[in-house]
């Protein structure tokens, strides 16, 4: 039976804070939960209401499963419907990255994104054109956020985030920086070539003026209609399916 300072404590990783200093976070839904068991993080827990029962077989025999009541998991989960499945799954340590982990392919850069929307669709986007890595200023949204999590739709267990000071990390890796900026290159009409940084922007002010600086081919995606401007994570999926894209023609 869970109690009651177990249920405040998965609560309380809705909060940054509190994810930061429990080096936890929460997964919801079975198939999301599926994928983190299924890749190298390390699930400590999956909580489970009596009507997800007859789909747990589907998870690994040594999965550490305990059943709870739907009114204790809605006390637990963030959704505004809960999925029947949450799990708590440890934070990994970060990783030191450096350019032999991102020679001879291409590497999204994230400058300031805050919603978790978008980073939740950037990372599900990065899983799909089959990019691994993805760097991330220190102030973009926190991947594991709760609603970061459920928009990957379990892609997040198979694409490595790293947080950084990009202005002191791009400089030493040596590699060409492709910046998503206006009256730069036409991206239908640009050869990027077999590797580089595809640097976005944050959502209302792009890429800051001390990051642009480090932007060797301003790219464009030209505008045809009146709409102001595009939804970063439309913006990357565009950019990640023009490259990516030419390795499978």
């Amino acid at each position: 039976m869970i109690s009651k300072s177990q249920i405040s404590l998965i609560r309380s990783l809705q909060q940054k804070k509190f994810r930061k200093e429990h080096r936890l976070f929460v997964a919801e839904g079975l198939k999301t939960v599926s994928e983190f068991i299924n890749s190298g993080y390390s699930v400590k827990t999956v909580y489970h209401t009596p009507s997800a029962s007859a789909n747990l077989n589907k998870l690994p025999y040594n999965t550490d499963l305990e059943p709870i009541t739907a009114a204790e998991l809605e006390k637990m989960s963030g959704l505004t419907t809960p999925q029947e499945v949450l799990a708590v799954i440890s934070i990994p340590a970060p990783r030191t990255l450096n350019n032999t982990d991102l020679q001879k392919k291409f590497t999204l850069v994230l400058d300031g994104v805050q919603d978790p929307g978008n980073l939740g669709t950037i990372i599900r986007t990065a899983d799909w054109f089959g990019i691994q890595n993805i760097i991330c200023s220190e102030d973009t949204v926190d991947a594991y956020n709760p609603k970061v999590v459920q928009a990957t739709m379990g892609s997040l267990a198979r694409t490595n985030i790293h947080y950084t000071d990009l202005a002191e990390l791009l400089p030493k890796l040596g590699m060409p920086v492709f910046g998503a900026l206006l009256n730069g290159e036409n991206i239908y009409k640009t050869d990027f070539g077999n590797e580089g940084l595809i640097l976005m922007g944050n959502e209302g002010n792009g890429i800051r003026p001390d990051i642009q600086a480090l932007v060797d081919r301003a790219i464009t995606i030209p505008r045809i209609g009146q709409a102001e401007s595009l939804n970063v994570a439309i913006a990357t999926a565009l950019f990640c399916s023009e490259i990516c894209g030419k390795k499978v023609q």
